[in-house]
């Protein structure tokens, strides 16, 4: 197939393309932070988070890969490829997030957890492929790691507001049993205008490439399928796509497996773990957690973009391997500092993680994937991220009541274990490899 050539963009075009990953990550960055103190303020047992969290996995395993499929086929002179599906996925998403707060009881808050992972999830993938449809290969890790640093950005800025509304609002509120406290509220109502405003930034100023003559004969071929062949269409090119995966793909699902499980291990524990240290309320909990996301991604965004020219350098597997034992060691240190000014300092090593985390992987996959199939693949990569949570959400329960004691210190030290798992794993990675194999092949 022939591919049409892709010009080189200015930073700030590329600056630009990325801006509504900003809305996306303020919303996850307040389920990392918020969304297990509503819970426990909701009256959830410590032990029941993790299945509470299930939603996430389940909606980006649905989610992600038939979006991502229906993305590649897709094609509007007017709206494009991706955009009409981040676009959808931040509306309901926003209206989720000024919802959220305001919920009665328990149900009612994981019922809508599940709406607004679908959103989520909608508004993500398609973005992910998005940057690998605009950008010629010399640019990739520019456009990802740009990305990344949005990432920091938006979970920056929920977590900051969490912060400073629970000091302005929170400070004299008195903490009532099945309610939620009135200076959450203004960080969901924050996220819910930055998810579309942001989304549609990025919408209006970037223009999609258009297919080439043979993409859209493919496309306009799905579109004349009777309904029920263009349904079961995206599920096989799911299936057909993970037949056929570069083994680099396997290799960094390995990679994902205890990564991911790791992280979230930490979201849901680190609000008890301050209660059990540092002797805090959940308020005061929720808030010292929302001070370490603050520190790691203002980390985030100053080392995001520095990552480039050292990946170039030394390579994207050494870059990432580090990077993972730096975050294992960071939560071997936070269980055992009691001060909560010192307790951040360990998040240093866990933004720099963190920024790796959230660009490198994506600019290696879409140098080994199919331009023509970026949207499944990257579909495909984001199952690998929600498979180990929903692993971890349908087990973890278990292991922290009978084998860790019910503690969240010792729940904070296995994820760092699993965290140097996770980098041993990633000194497996070589892009390079397949692509020569690649090359053999042709």
């Amino acid at each position: 197939m022939s591919l049409i050539k892709k010009p080189t963009l200015s930073f700030w075009q590329i600056f630009n393309m990325n801006v509504g990953f900003l809305g996306i990550q303020y919303s996850f960055g307040l389920q990392q932070t918020a969304i297990n103190p509503i819970f426990l303020y909701l009256g959830a047992p410590e032990e029941m988070l993790p299945i509470l969290n299930i939603a996430g996995p389940i909606t980006g395993l649905v989610v992600q890969p038939i979006i991502g499929a229906m993305s590649d086929k897709t094609w509007s002179n007017k709206w494009g490829r991706r955009k009409p599906y981040f676009l959808i996925g931040a509306i309901i998403g926003s209206l989720c997030l000024f919802a959220f707060p305001t919920s009665p009881v328990l149900w009612f808050a994981v019922g809508l957890l599940w709406i607004l992972d679908v959103g989520n999830n909608m508004a993500m993938e398609p973005y992910r492929a998005f940057v690998g449809d605009k950008l010629p290969e010399k640019q990739l890790s520019l456009g990802y790691q740009m990305q990344s640093l949005f990432v920091g950005a938006g979970i920056l800025l929920a977590n900051g507001s969490i912060v400073l509304f629970q000091y302005l609002f929170g400070g004299d509120s008195i903490e009532v049993a099945g309610e939620i406290p009135q200076w959450l509220y203004y960080s969901f109502y924050i996220g819910g205008i930055l998810s579309i405003t942001t989304i549609l930034w990025s919408v209006l100023k970037t223009p999609e490439i258009p297919p080439s003559t043979a993409e859209l004969a493919e496309i306009n071929h799905t579109k004349g399928l009777p309904f029920g062949k263009r349904v079961a269409k995206p599920f096989n090119e799911i299936g057909e796509a993970i037949r056929e995966m570069p083994i680099f793909m396997w290799k960094l699902g390995a990679v994902y497996l205890f990564q991911w499980y790791a992280l979230f291990i930490y979201w849901q524990y680190i609000t008890p773990l301050f209660k059990l240290t540092l002797g805090y309320s959940t308020s005061e909990a929720a808030s010292q957690a929302a001070q370490m996301s603050l520190t790691y991604n203002i980390v985030t965004m100053v080392v995001a973009l520095a990552l480039v020219p050292l990946t170039l350098k030394y390579g994207g597997k050494k870059i990432y391997a580090l990077s993972l034992v730096g975050t294992g060691l960071a939560l071997f240190a936070v269980p055992f500092i009691e001060n909560s000014l010192l307790v951040l300092a360990p998040m240093v090593l866990f933004g720099i993680g963190w920024a790796a985390m959230m660009g490198i992987p994506y600019t290696m996959v879409s140098k080994v994937v199919p331009q023509e199939r970026r949207g499944v693949y990257m579909g495909i990569l984001n199952m690998m991220i929600v498979i180990p949570m929903g692993v971890e959400t349908l087990t973890f329960g278990p292991i922290y009541k009978y084998f860790l004691g019910g503690s969240a210190i010792n729940a904070i030290l296995f994820a760092g274990g699993f965290f140097i798992i996770a980098a041993i794993l990633a000194m497996r990675l070589n892009v390079k490899s397949v692509q020569e194999e690649d090359s053999d092949s042709d």
